[in-house]
């Protein structure tokens, strides 16, 4: 299982915020480059960037600071990036300047066939980032809740070719109060593209119990604020996940 380091982008600094309040950001580092190329020194084998900004906007705020990155990085490890976007091109350019994966949220949702044309155009490159809470879920950067349910348009967007899907428990992200173990292995078992769990982890403990269902397809898990506050190591963080990896292979 991979654990994916977020980098959060505001203004063109790294930031974390708290359930999604952009008024609550804690800056982490003012170079987003600086930031990227530690994480890749500390055996990073993903990162997962978003456009903070960008998705209150709903266009691209912060591409100068994702090029920094992308440059920083020299193309060693896979981006995927979030956070305001909305249509083709946008998604085209953003390929063109080195991303790899691109996750489509509150658009998938909110505009009709979009998520469609871009899985047809891009295959194998999108992504969904579905944000729930009890359930439903949620978009405008988790300030409406919806009527939908996650698991049914999980498994609508999967028909439609998405790579993975990126599942974040908002009443839990940036609270440092655990990972939703349940909801996360309820979700992965109806589907068969993998599941990328994200929000609420804090220590070795939650990387463990998420470890030990990676089986019912959880690939990875991004993590952001208890690795900038030191709850988390990262690097004990990955290398207990291989070892998981490894006895199950040897298993």
């Amino acid at each position: 299982m991979l654990i994916i380091p977020a980098i959060d982008l505001k203004d063109g600094h790294c930031v974390r915020l708290k359930q999604g309040v952009m008024e609550d950001a804690t800056i982490f580092s003012e170079n987003p480059g600086e930031m990227a190329a530690h994480w890749l020194k500390q055996g990073a084998r993903r990162l997962h960037l978003v456009d903070l900004n960008g998705a209150f906007a709903g266009k691209p705020k912060n591409e100068a600071a994702v090029k920094e990155i992308v440059n920083a990085l020299e193309g060693q490890i896979p981006i995927q990036l979030g956070g305001g976007i909305r249509d083709l091109d946008t998604i085209e350019r953003y390929l063109d300047d080195g991303i790899t994966y691109i996750i489509i949220g509150t658009a998938a949702i909110k505009i009709p066939g979009f998520l469609h044309d871009a899985c047809n155009a891009f295959p194998g490159q999108i992504m969904v980032g579905l944000d729930a809470k009890d359930g439903k879920v949620a978009v405008d950067g988790w300030s409406k809740i919806t009527g939908h349910d996650v698991i049914d348009l999980a498994k609508k967007f999967e028909s439609y070719g998405v790579e993975a899907i990126i599942y974040t428990d908002i009443g839990r992200d940036g609270m440092l109060s655990g990972v939703n173990i349940e909801a996360t292995v309820e979700l992965a078992r109806q589907l068969t593209i993998p599941v990328i769990a994200s929000g609420g982890i804090t220590n070795i403990q939650d990387v463990q119990k998420l470890c030990e269902i990676e089986s019912e397809g959880i690939m990875g898990a991004i993590t952001g604020r208890a690795i900038y506050e030191g709850s988390l190591d990262f690097k004990e963080a990955q290398t207990l996940a291989d070892q998981f990896g490894n006895s199950d292979s040897a298993a």
